[in-house]
């Protein structure tokens, strides 16, 4: 059903003239801090600076607002003319380049009402949407779509997947006014579905009887014991027995040495417990499944997707290690324009890109090869390596890096136990001669 929903969407797009709500791509140097106002709630926040990175297509179209200090919170954002998405599709946009190799930090926006107050934005400022991938190790590699519904904000329910590399992503999300959604990552779809089944925005539709229960002779057993076998009367149980075969010793003393007890052996006629074998319940009725009823507190919302007040967009984030850069913002109301607008920025430069990250590991790994010729790599390289080739480690995340004695450069002086460098032998000297005085 929902699919025919999103078709008719997407068609409607097509032939719809795209207004843009919002667009940077921070092609005039400096000029974006007259648009970007930086958050005073906190005096320690993390400075964005602009910058290509260290990959590119093109050095000065692909600049955008880079994190720069490892450890901090950011809070940043851009205010816009503000509008409303009653009737129309809302369509955020934007590329994020993780080139320092994220360990844990967010990559994600936040839309807010037009009348927050910027210089204030924190974590705890309430935002209509958020989007964008969340990176924490390799566990926590996620895309986050949160919608603020009357004053609560609702995760999806689904797991959405971030692409987790050094390389320039465009992230999409797509809001309908019939209540679907779509998430793309690099123009691809990647998860879709409706509003109402994919958040907890509203009640259930049905819920449990509660005047239901299951009956007391309701059989849930798929298989039981056979009730009409028996065990064979010769069936013995008895795992060890007296040694028939012994007697009591003739220096036995029952007075000294008490009353005498044979030995105990395994019985040859030992034949486990006895179990009657399992058959089919002839009286299984399967699982009991409680009846559901209309939920008399459910009531449908075709406006969930509907937001009133749209003017202000911002990074409010955390990151351990620096080095995300931004660009690239569009909210539009037409996909197929963004789609467009995806392929001629992200679309242009990721070729090349690739070209540049492999271009610069070919050369970090012939640098690194050179190195070990000569001799000149670190050695607890060479110690890594020559463990891996012993079976010990199987990757460079099960071993600890070797710690590497000191060894004294030429210019160092070599000091033996029991000698005593020379400067602290002359404040002992002087140490002695104030003592005498």
């Amino acid at each position: 059903m929902w699919w025919c929903l999103l078709m008719a969407a997407a068609l409607m797009a097509v032939s719809a003239d795209p207004l843009i709500y919002f667009r940077e791509q921070f092609e005039d140097g400096d000029e974006w801090q007259k648009r970007w106002t930086e958050s005073k709630n906190k005096s320690d926040f993390g400075k964005f600076h602009l910058s290509a990175g260290k990959l590119f297509g093109d050095p000065e179209k692909d600049k955008g607002l880079q994190t720069s200090q490892d450890g901090k919170f950011y809070s940043i954002s851009a205010k816009f003319e503000p509008f409303s998405n009653e009737g129309q599709t809302l369509v955020i946009q934007y590329t994020v380049q993780h080139e320092q190799g994220i360990d844990c930090g967010g990559g994600y926006v936040k839309l807010f009402p037009a009348d927050m107050n910027q210089e204030e934005l924190n974590g705890e400022s309430q935002y209509y949407i958020m989007f964008g991938p969340d990176i924490c190790g390799t566990i926590h590699e996620k895309v986050h779509v949160i919608f603020n519904y009357k004053g609560e904000n609702h995760l999806i329910k689904k797991n959405i997947t971030c692409k987790h590399d050094e390389l320039t992503h465009l992230y999409t999300l797509i809001i309908r006014p019939n209540n679907t959604y779509e998430v793309k990552i690099d123009n691809e779809n990647v998860e879709n579905g409706t509003l109402e089944d994919n958040w907890d925005f509203l009640p259930p539709r049905k819920i449990k009887d509660p005047n239901a229960t299951k009956p007391l002779d309701w059989d849930e057993r798929e298989q039981i014991e056979d009730p009409n076998e028996l065990r064979p009367e010769d069936w013995d149980e008895t795992e060890y027995i007296p040694d028939p075969e012994s007697h009591t010793p003739n220096d036995w003393d029952s007075s000294m040495d008490g009353e005498w007890e044979p030995p105990m052996i395994q019985n040859p006629k030992y034949k486990g417990i006895w179990k009657p074998k399992i058959i089919d319940n002839p009286n299984f009725q399967g699982e009991w499944i409680h009846p559901e009823i209309d939920n008399p507190d459910y009531m449908p919302d075709p406006n969930i997707y509907r937001y009133y007040n749209i003017g202000i967009i911002g990074l409010d984030l955390w990151q351990v290690k620096s080095g995300t850069i931004f660009d690239n913002f569009l909210i539009t109301n037409n996909e197929t324009f963004a789609e467009r607008i995806g392929n001629e920025t992200w679309g242009i430069t990721k070729d090349p890109e690739m070209k540049m990250k492999e271009k610069q590991d070919a050369e970090k790994e012939a640098k690194e090869a050179q190195e070990e010729k000569e001799g000149k790599a670190p050695k607890w390289k060479g110690l890594l390596k020559n463990i891996e080739k012993m079976g010990k480690i199987k990757n460079d995340n099960k071993a600890e890096i070797p710690k590497i004695k000191h060894e004294p450069q030429p210019t160092e002086k070599i000091i033996e136990n029991d000698e005593q460098p020379e400067a602290e032998t002359k404040e002992e000297t002087n140490t002695a001669a104030k003592d005498e005085l």
